[in-house]
């Protein structure tokens, strides 16, 4: 099957998304399918507002129309609703074919937080933007039960997962930083809420993996903070296995891959009870214990802003799943 995959979110960026259709892109591409990404680097770009580190592409639809009518596709899914999305929602309108989109980002939250857009009417856009798709792929069922209360049409669950390949527990492993290590992976911007995990008077180390428009002004804020960047994927690995608990205080999440993957190793996962409420959160995996689950539950009171928290015992292995299963279920229903 030929098929057009069109995102404004691509490599080199470093996020959820991306690592979602980049594992999408491999897992169609085995299975014998013939992908065409169309992605920023094709085009001429200007920096997005609030954001700079993410190009967006200026006025792309003459040149997102021509790719899509030469290759032909027998199927377009549309990633996101930028100015790819759009200009090959209006191309496919135009043409009469069908196509097939998602929901990865809670925009109208956030354009509430950071331009005081009214939630309602971020939405009502959206859900235009929607509405010809011939299915909406939601990745959580708490996501769906809201987009379902917002009047969205056509949805289709689509859950994301662990690259159980990889994810595997390390025992043993120490970065060197006074216990117990507290650990938040992702991108350092507005809608992750950091500021609920900085805030936090808590005893031996915060770790901060990841970058965004707020690192430079959060760095200097927290030189407490150990700040660490970005790493190889394969490095988390170890880097998730050091730490003691997790800490994802964002309330925008659709998904939450960087939370998954704690799941998976059975460490305490401390987040805000965010209205998606997402399918990982009572997840067990390799490391998962009982008994340290039940010490470990006063860390998770960090997601209600609690002042102290017990320094949490180490996991022995176990051999649970996560409960979202692996990458495989990347693989979208309608190839």
């Amino acid at each position: 099957m030929k098929i057009a995959l069109v995102s404004d979110a691509w490599q080199p960026q470093v996020n959820g998304v991306v690592t979602t259709l980049v594992e999408l892109v491999a897992g169609l591409e085995q299975r014998g399918h013939h992908v065409m990404l169309v992605e920023p680097s094709a085009f001429r770009t200007f920096a997005c507002p609030g954001y700079r580190d993410i190009p967006l592409a200026w006025r792309p639809y003459r040149r997102v129309a021509q790719r899509l009518d030469d290759f032909a596709p027998d199927a377009v899914h549309i990633a996101t609703e930028g100015p790819l999305g759009g200009a090959a929602r209006r191309h496919c309108l135009r043409r009469g074919w069908s196509f097939t989109t998602a929901f990865h980002t809670r925009f109208p939250y956030l354009l509430e937080r950071a331009l005081g857009i009214p939630e309602r009417w971020g939405y009502a856009w959206f859900r235009r933007f929607h509405a010809p798709s011939s299915g909406v792929m939601v990745p959580s069922a708490g996501m769906h039960e809201q987009l379902v209360a917002q009047r969205f049409a056509n949805l289709r669950q689509w859950s994301h997962g662990v690259d159980l390949s990889l994810f595997r527990p390390m025992p043993g492993v120490d970065i060197g930083l006074p216990r117990p290590v507290f650990l938040y992976v992702g991108r350092v911007s507005y809608e992750k809420n950091l500021e609920a995990f900085l805030d936090l008077d808590l005893p031996g180390s915060k770790v901060v993996y990841g970058v965004g428009p707020l690192l430079e002004r959060l760095r200097d804020a927290y030189p407490l903070v150990h700040w660490r960047g970005v790493v190889p994927r394969a490095e988390l690995v170890r880097i998730y296995s050091a730490a003691d608990v997790f800490v994802f205080p964002s309330l925008s999440e659709t998904f939450g891959l960087p939370g998954a993957r704690p799941a998976r190793r059975g460490r305490p996962l401390a987040r805000r009870r965010a209205a998606c409420r997402l399918a990982h959160r009572r997840a067990r995996g390799p490391g998962h214990d009982a008994r340290r689950a039940d010490r470990a539950r006063p860390a998770v009171r960090l997601a209600r802003r609690v002042r102290a928290v017990p320094v949490v015992p180490r996991a022995r292995a176990s051999r649970r799943r996560v409960t979202d299963g692996s990458l495989q279920r990347l693989r979208p229903r309608w190839t």
